[in-house]
């Protein structure tokens, strides 16, 4: 599996998204809203192979009026400018831009993002809701999905926006699953791409490690995992940590790893993981995104399971080999509950796969989050890189 090659634009597009040039380009944007862009500052950074980049700002936008205010901007460039956007050009580079919340991918997403266009969206959707009072943002990708919380005078609920052609699958997702598994009851969707969901109960896994609040053993994860229902497997697949291997090197040598000696080691652990036997393992319904902030749980028991746009067939041993992952990293991290408790999931884990199949797994899924630090521009981006690219050579090491 040789790494998928970068584009040869790739590190002029980041130049420019990242750098003081990006100020200018925003400014142009902002301007045509009438208002002026007085700082900005890169949020999140996706990068493909391909030479697509989709940057997302946060800037400090002072409008006609006066009013300053704090906005959410983003910029994409390649093959992922959508239609709507405002085009612009620098250094030869072709750039798209929008504010939130008009992305032009995501329709239904300035519906969402309004407390009173959202009251009549979901009266003409049959969930009479006329006591909205707040929304607030809980995740946005630009171009990909948008997650809001409702908050009004009733149960709290929650709004995720989806692209139009996907919003009836992630809807089929949830009826299929939400009569055997704690997942989000889906209430009302909308054409344009408005999924609005019930709230579960609980803290996820991960904060309540965070606080050393006790969380139900591994083995009950394993009851959540043997709920998931046949039919989805009738969802279409995705590839897995190993399969993406390639995707993750690429991205890793275009942003974060340019250092000579580090390609190298990089380049080996992707040859390492490239030589792995995949074994032999049945197709199963997955979750297949399966980790610590998924998981909503009390002390006893597991109280739900989000984001279930990724589950459909594949393969039980990646379960455990994405949970582990993000369980070493906040190991590595500085997280002793992390720590003890990967511990007990490793564990159990190899107990039911061998080693030789689950720790290559692991490394994978912990070499795509190397990605991280650089795509959420963490400070000290290359050195959380490079500690993660040493975890992922240790379970590869087995």
């Amino acid at each position: 599996m040789p790494p998928a090659p970068s584009h040869p634009s790739l590190p002029a597009t980041l130049s420019l998204l990242l750098g003081a040039e990006a100020r200018e380009l925003l400014a142009t944007a902002v301007g045509g809203y009438r208002s002026r862009l007085r700082a900005v500052r890169a949020v999140t950074v996706g990068v493909q192979p391909n030479g697509s980049v989709v940057v997302q700002y946060a800037a400090d936008v002072e409008r006609a009026d006066g009013t300053r205010s704090r906005e959410t901007l983003a910029a994409t460039t390649g093959d992922r400018i959508p239609d709507g956007a405002a085009v612009l050009a620098g250094h030869g580079v072709q750039v798209g831009v929008w504010r939130w919340p008009q992305d032009p991918v995501l329709p239904a997403l300035a519906t969402a993002a309004d407390p009173v266009r959202l009251s009549e969206a979901l009266q003409a959707a049959g969930l009479p809701r006329d006591d909205v009072l707040r929304v607030r943002m809980r995740a946005y990708r630009p171009g990909r999905r948008a997650v809001l919380e409702v908050e009004g005078c009733g149960s709290r609920l929650f709004v995720k926006v989806v692209r139009p052609k996907a919003v009836a699958a992630l809807r089929e997702r949830h009826h299929l699953m939400s009569p055997h598994l704690p997942v989000p009851h889906p209430l009302a969707s909308t054409a344009d791409g408005l999924l609005v969901l019930s709230e579960c109960p609980g803290a996820s896994l991960r904060s309540r490690l965070s606080r050393g609040l006790p969380v139900p053993p591994p083995v009950d994860l394993d009851g959540l995992l043997d709920a998931l229902p046949p039919a989805i497997v009738r969802q279409p697949r995705r590839r897995s940590h190993l399969e993406r291997v390639p995707h993750f090197t690429a991205v890793l040598a275009a942003t974060a790893v340019t250092d000579e000696t580090e390609r190298a080691r990089l380049d080996g652990l992707a040859d390492t993981l490239a030589r792995t036997d995949p074994g032999s393992h049945p197709d199963v319904p997955v979750h297949g995104d399966f980790y610590d902030a998924q998981l909503l749980c009390d002390a006893q028991r597991v109280t739900g399971l989000v984001d279930i746009d990724t589950a459909g067939p594949g393969h039980r041993v990646d379960e455990w080999a994405t949970l582990l992952a993000h369980l070493s990293v906040l190991a590595h991290h500085g997280s002793p509950a992390a720590r003890r408790y990967g511990g007990r999931v490793l564990v159990h884990a190899e107990e039911r796969f061998t080693r030789h199949a689950l720790r290559p797994r692991v490394a994978a899924a912990v070499l795509g989050l190397a990605t991280g630090p650089f795509r959420v521009q963490q400070a000290g981006w290359a050195r959380h890189t490079q500690a993660r690219l040493r975890l992922a050579e240790r379970w590869a090491a087995g």
